[in-house]
């Protein structure tokens, strides 16, 4: 999907009527009563979820570096919201659910380095609420993420690293025909065999991944639908991915990932000023490059997943 058309992909939902029909729909799947009350009520605030959203990106584009983690986060934000009115129609149903529900170190080290920064997830707020509600994920409370490795779980960012630590965190999948095939040094980097990883795949799809084989250079597998986590998408590559490490961030989904990254960027840009400004205009670090390869793909990238996320639900697929 190319930059242009990234908001044009939602240009339908700006009808009170079709984004009504489509709320209603939604609410039926979740078994709520009073669907015409609920759906007409939350089909403007959706739309002005998203519209704001738009105007935030829009923004940060014609902004500076200094101020588009903030703008983004805003915007990010926003694109949640509007998200979560498709599976919670009584969202916000209590105050608690509109903080960030993420927390970060007050008071920066001397030699601070951002990658090596690390945030925690609260109890209460808007973090565990989305992570819950659209991907089912209550485990998240109290969990702490160095940026590292959270950065190392976008496949957008592969060749920035590639460059920087002459290591590709990922390994790319050739398709064809609804068959995917992976380089048998997958199984080098998990320390499996091949029985061993299909049945870890085969396992982690929930069955969405069939008839997984072994050649003597590749692994062959099929799926009739969208590869699930561990699996990612790179967005330009139009191409999936496997982190080539095993580890706790693999199964976070894509978004939290984007959201967690540009909390930490935005309350540096806001709280940080003097690292901040220093890290602009020194770039002596990996920081900088990294945090501006960043910025450039989750400009595009977290409102692509916040598409799919609502495409799935007209089509049925969540």
């Amino acid at each position: 999907m190319c930059e242009k058309n990234i908001w044009k992909t939602f240009t339908f939902f700006q009808s009170a009527d079709y984004t009504q029909n489509f709320l209603k729909k939604c609410y039926s799947q979740l078994q709520f009563n009073d669907l015409d009350v609920k759906s007409y009520e939350n089909s403007y605030t959706f739309m002005y979820y998203l519209e704001h959203a738009e105007i935030y990106y829009n923004q940060s584009k014609k902004s500076p570096l200094a101020i588009q983690p903030v703008l983004m986060f805003y915007g990010l934000i926003h694109l949640i919201k509007a998200c979560l009115l498709t599976v919670d129609p009584s969202y916000p149903e209590t105050t608690s659910v509109m903080a960030h529900g993420v927390s970060s170190r007050k008071r920066k080290k001397q030699n601070f380095q951002f990658l090596h920064d690390e945030v925690k997830i609260q109890k209460l707020g808007l973090c565990t609420h989305f992570a819950n509600k659209m991907f089912q994920l209550n485990y998240l409370e109290g969990e702490k993420f160095l940026m590292i490795h959270l950065l190392k779980q976008l496949p957008e960012l592969n060749d920035c690293f590639s460059y920087l630590d002459h290591i590709d965190p990922f390994l790319f999948l050739d398709q064809k025909n609804g068959q995917f095939t992976l380089p048998i040094s997958i199984l080098d980097h998990y320390h499996m065999t091949a029985e061993r990883f299909a049945n870890y795949i085969n396992q982690k799809s929930s069955g969405i991944i069939e008839e997984v084989q072994s050649s003597k250079d590749c692994i062959h597998f099929t799926s009739k639908k969208n590869l699930p986590l561990p699996f990612r998408f790179h967005l330009y590559n139009n191409q999936y991915c496997l982190p080539n490490k095993l580890s706790k961030e693999m199964f976070l989904p894509e978004l939290i990932i984007h959201y967690l990254l540009l909390y930490n960027l935005s309350m540096i840009a806001r709280y940080e000023t003097e690292w901040w400004a220093e890290l602009l205009k020194t770039r002596q670090t990996y920081d900088y490059p990294i945090i501006q390869s960043f910025i450039e793909q989750t400009m595009n990238k977290a409102p692509y997943i916040c598409f799919e996320f609502l495409n799935a639900k007209i089509h049925n697929e969540c």
